[in-house]
């Protein structure tokens, strides 16, 4: 059982307060054996000779299956760290008794010992322990971009440049200072192995600290800091002017934080504090910081049980029962769907009356809006346009199609609400945004590593999978790309918005449609072409989004030097040519697997083939991702459709017009329209 204690502490006044929480780990040891012998040594050398301003000091003990390794880490600009020495070799037996590994955590210093040789022990992921201000921004978009360039150039400073690999800095937003730290720990890491341990550590950062004024993330070997007032010593690059309060005020002193373990609930409990010192006897009063309880994977698996039965149930019951006063026949239509009616007043109230402050996002036919529910419940509202004929079309198709989809890789529509002019869908709120947010951002695209890219590309494959062949109905969804897909706290994909989607019967492969919909760049050429559409056009989108993961380039913004190549050109290209890895988004840094990466691309080729009966099926995807010891057919020429020259949206041509200029590859990527066979319209 490996135990991590977490405790915070102010500078100045030193006054602690503690979190704990118990992770699987290397065992445990019994009382006078010669594992706690060696441990006392171990300890009691750290506590003697612990630096007394930054630094890092290391000792071992003893001989396998009894040796003890133990490493003190203290934080770069603080002076007192032998101090910190004392308290910590001296509570971490306490909190963590008879633990073959453990570590405790202070602001002004880390301790960690193991029955393993701690140089091999470097951990750049989970465990991973946050606490998170309870005080929220005002505009947590522009907070969160500036705050993510700060930490991104600090985390440069520290893994390449610094040599106690620490740095601080600061920044403004609006009217507020970020004061930010990051540091990696000095066993024996390496600089790539600091820089992936703090890239993970911001990721994790902007999942539990989002709009929050002050957070910390600790890992292993790494630990990450930001507050908007100033809690560190040495000077911060750039400076800049000053708002903090004074530095022996603590967050823990003038409000609470949130603290928790990464994929679990968070938990609101208090937690004790004892009189300026950092020992922890006679504790006397209590804070309103929060700690971590200690859990094991059992108790784990039951909470998310009961979590997951206690948001279903709640869910249910908030969705309103009462008729609407609107247009009858529009109700009419949707039937037996009424059960998941909202009442306007409610959505009014969740969203401030639709606050410009709390749009998300906006498109042809909706705005998205963010809210709260009276029970705290977040939730996204799609706010369609009043006065489009194709948006109530839309909204009707969206409701009766995705009400009763369940599966957790498609956004779950919570219900609607018609009434009067207003048209309103409501889903679960996706605390990531969508894809393109991260994908395609210069800064926040280093949050996606490779791991979670190739998760999002099987959690795609898995949601379509669903909706082709596993749900009660085919769907084809018509319109995959980026920014349909969300991303939740967990960075876990969802498809949303099928408001262009369509019922397939059971024996239906194949529709066609006059107004061909969705997006180009992720449109087969098949349906931008002749307006036929069947599983396989979706299958296509999703070979174009693949490649988009891999490369975190835009199929539709993705022209090289001679301007007449697109990415799945591009891709085409390295492929028969051998140097498929040349695709892969710089970014990454080599820090992929090469395997997994070459076969996803021979998946994305394969996807977006021009003979619509080679692509395979979304089975057979998620059969190759699943399996590496299926053999992959060799792809063929993909679709070529994209070039560099516009057509003008305005612009009308016929069916055969439009044809010709798609064969001749002279349309250009058009974002977010519907068109028909003649004419263009922006959605």
């Amino acid at each position: 059982m490996e135990c991590a204690a977490a405790v915070r502490t102010p500078h100045a006044s030193h006054v602690p307060a503690k979190a704990h929480i118990s992770l699987p780990g290397g065992g445990n040891y019994t009382a006078n054996s010669t594992f706690q012998a060696n441990l006392h040594r171990v300890l009691s050398s750290i506590s003697d000779n612990a630096p007394n301003d930054s630094g890092y000091y290391y000792d071992t003990a003893g001989t396998n299956p009894d040796k003890t390794d133990g490493g003190l880490q203290c934080i770069g600009d603080f002076r007192n760290c032998n101090r910190c020495a004392r308290a910590a070799t001296k509570e971490i037996t306490v909190q963590c008794p008879y633990n073959k590994e453990s570590a405790i955590f202070y602001d002004d210093c880390w301790l960690r010992y193991s029955n393993e040789n701690l140089s091999s022990l470097i951990q750049v992921e989970d465990p991973t322990i946050y606490f998170s201000n309870t005080l929220n921004v005002k505009n947590p978009d522009q907070f969160t971009s500036v705050l993510l360039e700060l930490m991104n150039r600090l985390l440069v400073q520290a893994a390449l440049n610094d040599p106690n690999f620490f740095s601080t800095g600061e920044t403004n937003s609006n009217s507020e200072t970020i004061y930010a730290r990051v540091q990696c720990t000095q066993d024996n890491i390496s600089r790539s192995d600091c820089s992936s341990c703090l890239r993970s550590a911001v990721f994790s950062l902007s999942i539990c600290c989002y709009r929050t004024k002050g957070g910390t993330v600790i890992k292993p070997s790494c630990d990450i800091r930001y507050q908007t007032y100033r809690f560190y010593q040495s000077e911060a690059i750039p400076p800049s002017r000053s708002s903090a309060p004074p530095r022996g005020i603590s967050p823990s002193n003038t409000n609470s934080t949130r603290a928790g373990y990464l994929g679990i609930k968070e938990m609101l409990i208090d937690c004790y504090r004892t009189n300026n010192s950092y020992t922890f006897a006679g504790q006397e009063t209590r804070s309103t910081t929060t700690v971590v309880a200690v859990v094991v994977s059992t108790v784990i698996a039951a909470i998310l049980l009961t979590i997951i039965l206690i948001y279903f149930y709640r869910r249910r019951r908030k969705a309103t029962k009462k008729k609407v006063d609107g247009n009858a026949k529009d109700m009419e239509e949707m039937g037996s769907v009424e059960s998941f009616q909202f009442n306007l007043k409610t959505i009014q109230d969740a969203t401030n009356n639709f606050c410009e402050a709390d749009k998300l996002g906006e498109g042809g036919f909706s705005i998205v809006y963010k809210g709260i529910l009276s029970d705290g419940q977040e939730i996204a509202v799609k706010r369609l346009s009043k006065n489009s004929g194709q948006g109530i079309e839309e909204f009707k198709n969206e409701v009766q199609l995705v009400v009763k989809l369940q599966h957790r890789n498609l956004v779950k529509l919570l219900g609607f609400c018609l009434e009067g002019d207003e048209k309103l869908l409501i889903y679960e709120f996706a605390a990531n945004k969508s894809l393109d947010h991260f994908l395609f951002d210069p800064i926040k695209c280093t949050l996606l590593d490779w791991e979670r890219r190739y998760n999002i590309i099987g959690g795609i494959a898995r949601g379509l999978l669903y909706l082709h062949e596993d749900s009660r109905h085919k769907i084809i969804h018509r319109d995959l790309k980026a920014g349909n897909i969300l991303l939740d706290v967990q960075m876990e994909p969802k498809i949303s918005d099928f408001g262009m989607a369509r019922l397939f019967g059971v024996d239906q492969t194949e529709g066609e449609t006059c107004k061909v919909v969705g997006t180009y760049g992720y449109m087969a050429p098949e349906f931008a072409m002749r307006g036929k559409f069947s599983v396989k056009s979706d299958v296509f989108s999703y070979g174009v989004l693949t490649l988009e993961l891999i490369s975190g380039q835009q199929n539709k913004c993705f022209f090289k030097s001679d301007h007449s190549e697109d990415l799945i050109r591009y891709a085409w290209r390295h492929w028969e040519a051998g140097t498929s890895l040349e695709l892969i988004d710089p970014t990454l840094k080599e820090q992929y697997s090469s395997s997994q990466v070459i076969r996803c691309i021979h998946i994305g080729l394969l996807c977006v083939q021009e003979d619509v009966d080679l692509r395979p099926t979304m089975t057979t995807v998620v059969h190759m991702l699943n399996r590496d010891s299926i053999s992959l057919p060799v792809p063929s020429r993909p679709g070529f459709f994209i070039n560099s020259r516009e057509m003008n949206i305005g612009e009308k041509h016929t069916a055969e017009e439009n044809q010709s200029l798609l064969s001749d590859q002279s349309m250009s990527s058009i974002s977010n329209n519907e068109l028909s066979m003649t004419a263009l319209y922006p959605r």
